[in-house]
């Protein structure tokens, strides 16, 4: 793995710990790099209701600012239904279920290699270790 793909890979860390703090479900982590200069990753995850979405928001963009990692953009806090979370090379779409299904970004992304969560999640801390996050 060349030192970029080690950056991204301890980057990775963090985001899914993030999103995990607050009972995400559905990660997924999307290769996007050879598909579009828009970002390297992109990282899909729910909430069962528009409240939980924003809460998982949120987590996110204030566990990431503990760590030094602030957002270029934040879209849809307010709503609840689809929050976008740009931090440049990573892209955070948390979404509310029913409203994942209806936009089906992995399809919109077929050709994205997904990236394994699992070696990420095996290296958190046990608390961080959710029963029940990842379906």
């Amino acid at each position: 793995m060349d030192r970029v793909d080690e950056d991204l890979g301890d980057q990775l860390k963090l985001y899914v710990q993030a999103a995990l703090g607050r009972k995400a479900r559905d990660l997924l982590l999307l290769d996007v790099r050879e598909l579009t200069t828009l970002a390297d990753v992109f990282m899909l995850c729910s909430g069962r209701s528009n409240r939980q979405v924003s809460a998982i928001a949120d987590h996110i963009r204030r566990f990431l600012k503990d760590h030094g990692i602030r957002p270029l953009y934040v879209e849809g806090m307010k709503e609840g239904h689809w929050v976008l979370l740009d931090y440049g090379q990573v892209v955070i779409h948390v979404f509310y279920e029913p409203v994942r299904q209806f936009y089906d970004l992995e399809s919109l992304w077929a050709d994205a290699r997904p990236l394994s969560i699992d070696e990420i999640i095996d290296q958190l801390p046990d608390d961080d270790q959710t029963d029940g996050a990842i379906t």
